[in-house]
């Protein structure tokens, strides 16, 4: 999993090695931005699955010191597989300070990344 900044460039990479994307990754990732931003600073953060990420941050209080500093939202080619009420609530152009970020940086770096996903998959764990 990665964080990607509306530039397309890697800031945080989680290795993934539980099937299934957990949102335990994403909280992670995000917890380390912003240890690393200035405490005033605010985010703007477009996910795939942005509205859900938003609701277990609220109900299960993860991340509260930076919960208020977050901007949620759903990458463009994912909002359309959500129902018609979360796209008027998350859809980037639909929220203020996205712009015409479309959120699918991390769909075009691992269209760069792919030659390499076969030689660096992990076939097993090793007992030693």
């Amino acid at each position: 999993m990665a964080l990607i900044c509306m530039h397309d460039r890697v800031l945080y990479l989680a290795n993934v090695t539980s099937p299934g994307e957990k949102q335990y990754y994403a909280v992670t990732l995000l917890m380390a931005l912003f240890q690393g931003l200035p405490s005033w600073w605010k985010a703007g953060i477009l996910y795939d699955i942005g509205c859900q990420l938003h609701r277990s941050t609220l109900k299960f209080c993860l991340m509260p010191k930076f919960s208020s500093r977050i901007e949620w939202g759903i990458s463009v080619f994912h909002a359309f597989g959500h129902q018609w009420p979360c796209q008027c609530i998350y859809h980037p152009l639909k929220r203020e300070g996205f712009g015409f970020s479309d959120g699918e940086g991390c769909e075009r770096c691992w269209g760069a990344l792919k030659k390499l996903i076969p030689i660096l998959h992990v076939s097993g764990v090793s007992g030693c």
